[in-house]
């Protein structure tokens, strides 16, 4: 159930948010350059999703249930977005699960090659600039 948030309240929610993606975006760039891709990846789903939520608290003034899935927080967020944008959300959103979850790590290790994680690491930076952009 979603909570109301004390309007007093807002900035420091949003920018806990704020904050905690900003240090995951850092945390995400050094595991890409230690060569820990499916780690990367797996926090750069974390850079985007607090973000959304730091959106979601400023648009709703509400705390966001507690899902990890990003086109339905952007949904919850009232955030409109182009069908890239969401495609983007939806395949960001796997990274969550396949390097959470024993039976798909193995699989997302292999797919985790340099290309593919740079590819993703700047989706990830563009989202992130784009969403930022609307805090």
């Amino acid at each position: 159930m979603e909570e109301e948030v004390d309007i007093q309240n807002i900035d420091k929610f949003v920018n806990h948010w704020i904050e905690s993606s900003d240090r995951d975006f850092k945390t995400m760039n050094n595991l890409y350059n230690s060569k820990d891709y499916s780690w990367s990846l797996f926090i750069g789903h974390l850079v985007i999703e607090k973000l959304l939520k730091a959106l979601y608290i400023k648009n709703k003034r509400k705390h966001p249930i507690p899902i990890h899935d990003l086109t339905r927080i952007a949904d919850r967020a009232g955030l409109e977005c182009s069908v890239e944008q969401l495609n983007s959300f939806d395949v960001i959103t796997t990274f969550n699960i396949n390097a959470r979850y024993e039976d798909d790590k193995q699989n997302f290790y292999l797919q985790c090659t340099k290309d593919f994680t740079e590819n993703w690491i700047y989706q990830i930076t563009e989202l992130r600039q784009w969403i930022k952009s609307l805090l």
